[in-house]
């Protein structure tokens, strides 16, 4: 069964569909299904044509089509995306474009440390090529068995090794871009000092497909940790963990590769939910992090280095209790245990999510004063926060009181944002740390942004995209 819906000629879409060929230009309605949703189910759209480009040229012929025709184009990696930046609209005339074809490695060259990757390529297979040429490509997140590489540049993602190496555009040197009009924007270049001009490449990254489709990136590698110690922290105050985080910078340094903050509420759904977990630690700690040290040097260095981190913390009183991964394996059941915090989230019923940054040493000023903006919109609500304290990003989620019915709850999203974000722009924060703009919080981006800021993003997405074709109606 195919879908014919007046949003979408069906003579273009025969177009566009002989661009690709008919067997990757999904058009059964059961086929559309997988990438018309995002994983939350906050947003659902509508479209006849999912477009399968297998190389540069099919998309830049796509491109030049849709500039052409003036059609809109949505671009789409893995349909991991939390704000629904990469679902089309409901009109049925939007078209979804899917990099999950372009998924070639190109090069790897472990004397630059770099690797060429295309916009498909899931992050998971990114990091096991990398692992074989004995090097580490440090984007980490819950979704990497999925994720794709242009979604990842595209939102700009973070992760849990931002602390060490940066986000997704500190990671990426050059990119291949294809433009609105079809033109291939073509700089894949493995410099990593380059001052010819303006910085193209950034303009793409974090741009969420409205200003091109991202087709292929240089990303940087890095020699692969001889040693890796991974510790489970309980403490009895966020003012303690902004402690240790500063004890464990000064001793550890640049070794210091992830910083997690875990509260007492997700920490309880975790053990309640998450099949065969067990708590590392023994008693009822409102504070919990993971903490991670890699050594260029050694295994005995990495050691050496989270002993001593540890031991000063318990010397200062920032430390409560703690427990260092006895093996390998206990290491990952650590990280299985962070990285399954938010699906432990949902059997708990419905949320209202936030992903905010404020500066770190806010951090424990931030948790108290919006607990209290929390509890002045919903009084039993149940605050899950956790997250990147290395890097100032928490994921502030709030779970629906128990008993409370699941609609009246949403019903109070809005309110819980603006609580939430008021906090966060009062301490010079961002509502928006590591997922995105998408649809979710464009207006509230351009309600509250200075409207200068607002007007210069404007200015790019009209000089690049004039048609306005590029993912209308996410962002800006």
């Amino acid at each position: 069964m195919t879908q014919d819906l007046p949003g979408l000629d069906p003579a273009l879409a025969e177009r566009f569909a002989a661009i690709v060929g008919a067997r990757y230009a999904v058009r059964a309605e059961a086929d559309i299904e997988l990438y018309v949703h995002e994983p939350r189910g906050l947003f659902a759209g509508v479209t006849s044509l999912v477009l399968r480009p297998g190389s540069v040229a099919e998309v830049s012929a796509i491109m030049k089509l849709a500039s052409e025709t003036r059609t809109p184009i949505v671009p789409q990696g893995g349909n991991t995306g939390l704000v629904g930046g990469q679902v089309p609209d409901r009109s049925g005339g939007q078209v979804v474009l899917s990099l999950s074809r372009l998924n070639r490695i190109r090069e790897i060259d472990p004397v630059s440390n770099t690797v060429i990757a295309e916009a498909g390529v899931v992050l998971d297979r990114l990091h096991k090529a990398a692992d074989e040429v004995d090097r580490l490509y440090p984007l980490s997140l819950a979704s990497q068995g999925s994720c794709q590489i242009g979604g990842n540049l595209s939102s700009n993602a973070g992760g849990t090794g931002v602390v060490a190496y940066g986000n997704a555009r500190e990671l990426c040197l050059g990119v291949e871009v294809v433009l609105p009009t079809g033109e291939v924007f073509d700089d894949l270049r493995k410099l990593k000092k380059d001052n010819t001009g303006y910085d193209l490449k950034n303009l793409f990254v974090g741009a969420e497909g409205t200003l091109g489709v991202i087709t292929a990136a240089v990303l940087k590698l890095y020699p692969k940790p001889k040693g890796r110690e991974v510790a489970w922290v309980g403490l009895t105050s966020a003012e303690a963990a902004l402690a240790l985080f500063n004890t464990a910078q000064e001793l550890g340094g640049g070794a210091l590769t992830a910083f997690e903050l875990i509260g007492r509420t997700p920490m309880s759904f975790a053990m309640r939910h998450i099949p065969d977990a067990r708590p590392p630690l023994s008693g009822d700690w409102a504070w919990e992090v993971l903490m991670e040290i890699s050594s260029g040097r050694s295994a005995e260095d990495a050691r050496t280095l989270m002993e001593d981190i540890l031991s000063a913390g318990f010397e200062a009183d920032q430390v409560g209790d703690a427990v260092i991964a006895a093996s390998l394996g206990q290491a990952n059941e650590f990280w299985r245990l962070r990285e399954m915090l938010p699906e432990s989230q949902k059997p708990e019923g419905a949320s209202i999510k936030h992903d905010i940054s404020v500066p770190i040493a806010s951090i424990p000023a931030f948790i108290e004063r919006a607990a209290v903006a929390v509890a002045g919109v919903c009084a039993e609500a149940r605050v899950v926060c956790f997250g990147h304290m290395g890097d100032g990003n928490l994921h502030y989620n709030i779970s629906q009181p128990a008993g409370m019915e699941a609609a009246a709850f949403l019903a109070l999203y809005r309110d819980m944002n603006k609580a939430v974000h008021d906090v966060v722009r009062s301490m010079n924060g961002s509502i928006s740390a590591e997922h995105g703009i998408g649809q979710l919080k464009r207006d509230e981006l351009i309600a509250t942004a200075p409207p200068h800021a607002i007007e210069l993003m404007r200015r790019v997405k009209s000089a690049f995209d004039p048609a306005g074709i590029m993912n209308p109606g996410k962002t800006i």
